[in-house]
């Protein structure tokens, strides 16, 4: 009994140093994703706005500029944005099977989408991966697939100049012709407690899925009445020094850079909230594991209390 009793308090004291663990971790994972999150709502205004800019300027005249090429799809890139750490409930999970399931049968996402028809991609497309966070580079390793470059130093909020060099690396590569198609893999964040796995085209550039992606970004809620798309003006309206094209040049890189950092936004405040939530169910599980041990223990002492008595009464009886 004693012996029982024991190895009962040892644990409800383990349990409860890594019950203190997990509120901890909970606590500042709360403070991360509030952080997180208000970056990731700030900029969908520039990100709306640049795509209205770009929805009007691409509409004057027909300009043949290398983002906005469509080609038949041979070798696909994909940009795979996780975390580098775990603890984080079903982040990563989440978002690597998205990808596998679509880089299973890559014709899928390969399809190229043009005004006036669908081009189908080649029967064999190579697939190139970019890991942003360990968990996504671990998994293409795993997986066989090429791993060109990994970037595991972002921090908890990403910064613009973080993504300077996979915006640099993507554009120069697409330019080159070396890719067909650049996709990024990222989770969509929608609250506290919902996070959406979602897979969308960054080159070339096309007005359905940007429109897709950035009207997917997070959602609309009554705050963010005001970051509705804003309506067509008048290419006339616009005054262009030098030209049209020459805006263009400059502004469409500027977009990727804008839909590469929008999802890493969007994936950093998932991931903070996916490991609140995750560190919040932990310590609820260990809160009702603390308490159904002292139930335990309870019962264990009475019933060594009961045999004690049990005992003295047996020894008393026996010596009267």
């Amino acid at each position: 009994m004693a012996v029982n009793t024991k190895a009962i308090k040892r644990r409800i004291k383990s349990v409860g140093n890594t019950k203190k663990i997990t509120k901890a971790m909970e606590m500042v994972s709360a403070s991360k994703m509030r952080k997180a999150t208000e970056a990731a709502v700030n900029t969908r205004t520039y990100a709306k706005m640049a795509w209205d800019l770009l929805v009007n300027l691409s509409k004057i005249q027909e300009v043949k500029l290398p983002l906005l090429e469509v080609r038949q799809v041979n070798k696909l890139l994909v940009i795979l944005i996780s975390s580098n750490r775990g603890l984080c409930g079903s982040f990563n999970a989440n978002i690597i099977r998205k990808t596998a399931e679509q880089l299973n049968n890559p014709k899928n996402i390969s399809r190229q989408r043009t005004q006036n028809n669908l081009i189908e991609p080649s029967e064999n497309i190579t697939v190139d991966v970019i890991g942003i966070g360990k968990k996504g580079a671990d998994f293409a390793k795993k997986m066989g697939y090429n791993l060109i470059a990994s970037f595991s130093n972002f921090g908890d909020t990403p910064k613009l100049n973080d993504i300077m060099p996979i915006s640099r690396m993507v554009i120069d590569e697409y330019q080159k012709k070396k890719y067909d198609k650049v996709v990024v893999a990222y989770t969509d964040y929608k609250s506290a407690i919902a996070q959406i796995a979602k897979l969308r085209q960054v080159l070339p550039i096309a007005e359905h899925d940007l429109e897709k992606m950035l009207q997917g970004t997070g959602g609309l809620d009554s705050q963010d009445a005001n970051l509705q798309i804003t309506a067509k003006m008048d290419g006339n309206n616009y005054l262009f020094e030098p030209n049209p094209s020459k805006v263009l040049e400059i502004i469409l890189p500027r977009l990727v850079e804008t839909q590469i950092y929008q999802a890493t936004l969007e994936s950093a405040a998932s991931e903070h909230s996916a490991r609140m939530m995750a560190m919040r169910n932990a310590s609820d599980s260990a809160e009702d594991m603390i308490k159904e041990l002292n139930l335990n223990f309870n019962k264990a002492r009475q019933a060594g209390i009961t045999q004690e008595i049990a005992e003295i009464a047996g020894g008393a009886a026996a010596l009267g």
